[in-house]
């Protein structure tokens, strides 16, 4: 959601037990022959303990998702019956970016890490840092969103410990809707990065923005995404409380971005409107804040990127 203002805000088998059965069967009828030849004698050059000619098991191996593939569809919890990855090259929703694994303490836990723990936080954490290296720029900064994907709780009882980095294109800042796509989304924040956020028309209902409409920058318009702030690590109720502080961090991306001085006569050259993480995002670790600037009373037709005193004056 997004208020204006001078701040404005989004409010915003049973195969393998049949298999043990055998690999049972197959000793005590291996024990039964020993004993058996043990009694009479064996011929020379016949090795009477047949156990040590067994192989020993081949050790169990835990299944662990690709990373660099796609997906028709997107996956809140790793099932195994659910992983059909295919090449980017074909129609998907959904691209695997990265694979980790999870150590430390939310690694130690019995089942897989739930929202808000310090798991899931490490987690989020790892991928954040991952996928933005892989597009070029903050995932915040563009029409993208970032899933992460743990191990049902099965695999995780059996010694899963991975986490997936999902990525997915979204249909615009305010509709989250994922649509198929074809090709890789890396790099995708990079160079022309047509999926990058620039301007807009913000539809306002009153005191509130309900649509921000992407526009050309050399059309009219009154709104410019200046970039991603990342908020103290606070509880989300004080962050909600303190909507002047992220207005005013908001205001200092502003000025970075359009050259112009980081001081008290930014309110007099232009207002704010921001997009806040949900509740849930912000309890796993998200703390990134979409900033724009917003000139209310006058039309906008370049880019306000470097434009200085003379692109954005006080008035």
């Amino acid at each position: 959601m997004a208020l204006p203002t001078d701040e404005v805000r989004p409010e915003a088998t049973s195969g393998g037990r049949s298999g043990m059965r055998r690999w049972l069967a197959a000793f005590a009828g291996g024990a039964a022959l020993a004993l058996a030849l043990a009694g009479c004698g064996a011929p020379a050059g016949v090795d009477t303990d047949l156990i040590d000619d067994w192989p020993a098991p081949v050790a169990a191996q835990q299944f662990v998702p690709a990373a660099d593939v796609c997906h028709h569809s997107s996956q809140q919890v790793g099932f195994l019956s659910g992983y059909n990855p295919m090449p980017c090259t074909e129609a998907h929703r959904v691209e695997t970016m990265h694979v980790g694994t999870l150590t430390g303490p939310g690694a130690e836990r019995d089942a897989p890490p739930q929202a808000g723990s310090v798991g899931m936080r490490a987690a989020q954490a790892a991928c954040d840092t991952e996928v933005n290296k892989a597009l070029g720029a903050d995932w915040r900064s563009g029409r993208l969103g970032v899933t992460v994907v743990l191990p049902s709780p099965q695999a995780w009882s059996g010694g899963a410990r991975w986490y997936r980095c999902d990525v997915t294109e979204i249909a615009s800042i305010d509709d989250t809707a994922v649509d198929l796509r074809t090709g890789s989304l890396r790099g995708a924040l990079s160079g022309a990065a047509p999926l990058a956020y620039r301007c807009f028309n913000p539809k306002l209902v009153k005191d509130d923005v309900d649509e921000m409409v992407p526009v050309s920058c050399t059309a009219k318009h009154h709104a410019e995404f200046v970039g991603v702030w990342q908020a103290p690590d606070i509880t989300y109720a004080e962050f909600s409380r303190t909507i002047k502080r992220t207005h005013r961090a908001c205001q200092s991306m502003i000025a970075k971005y359009a050259k112009v001085p980081d001081n008290s006569q930014l309110d007099f050259r232009a207002g704010t409107i921001y997009y806040q993480p949900y509740e849930e995002e912000w309890k796993n670790g998200n703390r990134g804040v979409q900033c724009f600037l917003w000139i209310s009373d006058r039309n906008l037709t370049r880019s306000m990127k470097n434009a200085g005193n003379k692109g954005l004056p006080v008035t």
